[in-house]
């Protein structure tokens, strides 16, 4: 990964009768705008003068009542999480300012990997493994996990300084340990206005790929999240990753879609599987 790589910046906006909040996102060239209230005609021209030509790519998590009308305005729906809004649907509607940016060559291939993820049968998970919360203290190690697995990732995990940063802001980690060296990790991005949570930033080394390593960490991860009063996961996968698709399959989260030409990650550019749980269903 590229220790100069830029974080994200997210910025609000208010006009007269809306406000937004705007993800600007260099490293992958794309805006996201996770949150928007008010008059949709004001929301989509203010959006359109800030999707400048240095963005390809631009995605609004939009509230289902509002599809339509993104639809008019020449968005596109490129898939849904369930359950994002405190229990309603979100639908990722998208625009684009370049040809390359909205075309895909390995779809096919994507899914092809898609249908053999949803014939293999899953295999029974082994004993649980001996896992732990992360702490900032753990900044330094899951830094070097992070670099080994990844050459190029989308936010800066190879930077302790930026671990540190999203523990602080409601990021939790779970991690499993061999001889003092963090072998595999996951974290939970949570959002309590909707009472949501990202499943992100999952790794293992390669010698670690076994015995249901990373079902274990999520399952971890969902149970504490419900003691946080977090009840809606959502996960996003790289569709050329078998494994990553098989775990959250597994684990009955429900397919909602594909984005196209989404991040930077490994050494491409590469579509994204949208997967999503309401944790609550799980629970009972």
């Amino acid at each position: 990964m590229n220790n100069k790589q830029i974080e994200a910046v997210e910025q609000v906006f208010q006009g007269g009768d809306y406000a937004f909040a705007c993800t600007f996102d260099r490293f992958n060239e794309r805006i996201r705008i996770d949150y928007y209230d008010g008059n949709l005609l004001s929301i989509t021209e203010h959006i359109r003068s800030i999707f400048t030509k240095e963005y390809t790519k631009c995605i609004v998590k939009a509230q289902r009542e509002h599809v339509s009308y993104f639809l008019s305005m020449g968005y596109t729906i490129e898939g849904m999480i369930e359950a994002y809004f405190s229990g309603s649907d979100a639908y990722l509607m998208t625009l684009y300012n370049a040809d390359w940016r909205r075309n895909s060559l390995s779809w096919l291939e994507e899914d092809h990997l898609l249908a053999a993820v949803r014939s293999k049968q899953a295999t029974p998970l082994t004993e649980k493994p001996r896992m732990r919360r992360g702490t900032e203290e753990d900044a330094e190690a899951l830094a070097i996990l992070y670099k080994n697995v990844f050459a190029v990732y989308p936010t800066p995990m190879d930077n302790p300084k930026y671990i540190e940063k999203v523990m602080k802001n409601d990021t939790i980690f779970f991690l499993i340990e061999d001889k003092d060296v963090i072998v595999s990790a996951a974290s939970a991005e949570i959002n309590r206005t909707y009472k949501n949570a990202e499943m992100t930033d999952c790794a293992t080394l390669s010698a670690n790929r076994k015995a249901g390593t990373m079902r274990h960490l999520i399952l971890a991860l969902e149970q504490e999240l419900l003691k946080e009063k977090i009840y809606y996961a959502y996960s996003i996968a790289r569709s050329r990753s078998f494994g990553m698709n098989a775990v959250l399959y597994q684990l009955n989260y429900q397919y909602g879609g594909r984005l196209v030409n989404n991040v930077r990650i490994f050494n491409d550019w590469e579509n994204m599987n949208l997967w999503s749980k309401p944790l609550i269903k799980s629970a009972e």
